[in-house]
């Protein structure tokens, strides 16, 4: 065949050479040279004797089997050869060869430079490469960290990026976390890197006290702090960018208070001879049960004026929480008796909590306390008043309207 070819080249009919060299194929030679030689042949020949068209069809007929031989490079040349660029950048990419695919665009069309970007693109992510990937495009270098769940690497990646973007991927990761139920780690994080006022963010945050106030034996005046902390750097923030006059921006100063409420306890009770401050905090987070669940915040303040021999509190105390545990089982908090609490700014209408704060044995242990107590005619049904004639927990007398 290659003899043959030789012998129409000699005799210049040129059509006729160029189809034997094009027929040189690997089933009739092992040989990679000879393959080349012959097939480099048929190229030259049609780009010196054939017209445009003609000479094209050859290159495409051609291009593709030095593709097969590994030889990117040259296929691209002989695209190049005959004004097909795109099909040369894409031989220099099958080739792994991005920057000369690049090149090749930016010198004869440069209009493809984008697309031969997107494609770089895609071959990283489909390799993993997320390092190279930063230095082309660091925002789809994030994306590629957070679909192979590499947090951390993402967050410090961000952290080199604007206060946006940083926060976009915050807030990703904490959206993570918080289907897992890990709200500590979330505070952490809005903890290192702040809390922006941004109204998409705000559930994040709302989650993040609940899960801590919820949270059985959480007596660690670090985390409290932390969540007061945060919160306060919240609030400051909506302030600056004034968003005062939003709904938000009050329930976020009370989610502030309550955390400081607990960190303040936290601490004294790190502390002797603090019961008196211990026990009054715990009555005054009883305001707070729309956000502090309604069990846990009564269950508590019986706990601590029972320590300090504040039997009348601890009575009522644990007597309610012994109805909200009943009102939990039922699903209802409407059998409740909030005569107690009349004239007092302890809510009536809060929120039933979906569970139990406490386990059935520890439940139990509050129900014979209860029982036993009430059988004491020195221990009475009822809340201690001071000197303005009102619940001595009370911020303002009940009479001042």
């Amino acid at each position: 065949m290659v003899k043959q070819a030789q012998e129409w080249e000699s005799q210049g009919d040129y059509n006729q050479a160029i189809s034997c060299y094009c027929k040189v194929t690997s089933d009739m030679t092992n040989d990679n040279r000879i393959l080349e030689k012959c097939w480099g042949k048929a190229t030259d020949l049609a780009l010196k004797f054939l017209t445009l068209q003609k000479s094209t069809a050859v290159i495409e007929l051609i291009a593709p089997k030095f593709i097969r031989l590994q030889r990117h490079a040259k296929a691209a040349e002989l695209y190049v050869q005959v004004d097909m660029i795109q099909e040369a950048a894409d031989a220099f990419m099958e080739g792994g060869e991005f920057q000369k695919a690049k090149g090749v665009c930016r010198d004869y069309a440069p209009e493809l430079e984008n697309y031969v970007d997107a494609k770089y693109k895609e071959h990283l992510k489909h390799h993993g490469d997320t390092k190279t990937m930063a230095s082309v495009d660091v925002i789809a270098a994030l994306d590629m960290y957070v679909e192979k769940g590499q947090w951390e690497k993402c967050i410090e990646t961000a952290e080199k990026q604007s206060h946006a973007v940083l926060h976009k991927y915050v807030a990703l990761y904490a959206a993570q976390l918080l289907k897992e139920d890990k709200a500590l780690p979330v505070l952490e994080l809005y903890a290192q890197h702040g809390a922006p006022a941004n109204p998409q963010n705000f559930n994040i945050y709302k989650r993040i006290s609940n899960d801590i106030m919820s949270s059985p034996n959480m007596n660690n005046y670090k985390v409290w702090a932390m969540l007061r902390d945060m919160l306060h750097g919240l609030t400051q923030n909506l302030e600056q960018t004034n968003q005062t006059n939003q709904p938000s921006y009050n329930e976020f100063m009370t989610l502030m208070f309550i955390s400081h409420y607990y960190a303040v306890r936290c601490a004294c009770g790190e502390q002797s001879g603090m019961g008196e401050i211990i026990y009054k905090i715990s009555t005054s987070l009883l305001r707070y049960t729309s956000h502090v669940p309604a069990d846990k915040a009564f269950y508590e303040a019986g706990l601590y004026c029972k320590a300090n021999d504040q039997l009348n509190m601890a009575f009522v105390f644990w007597n309610r929480y012994l109805d909200l545990s009943e009102a939990i089982e039922e699903g209802s908090l409407d059998l409740i008796d909030n005569s107690d609490f009349q004239e007092t700014d302890i809510p009536f209408e809060v929120p039933l909590p979906d569970k139990q704060y406490l386990n059935e044995a520890e439940r139990e242990e509050v129900r014979e306390w209860v029982l036993a107590v009430s059988m004491d005619n020195k221990v009475e049904q009822e809340l201690p008043l001071d000197e303005r004639d009102t619940f001595e927990g009370n911020l303002l007398a009940h009479n001042t309207g």
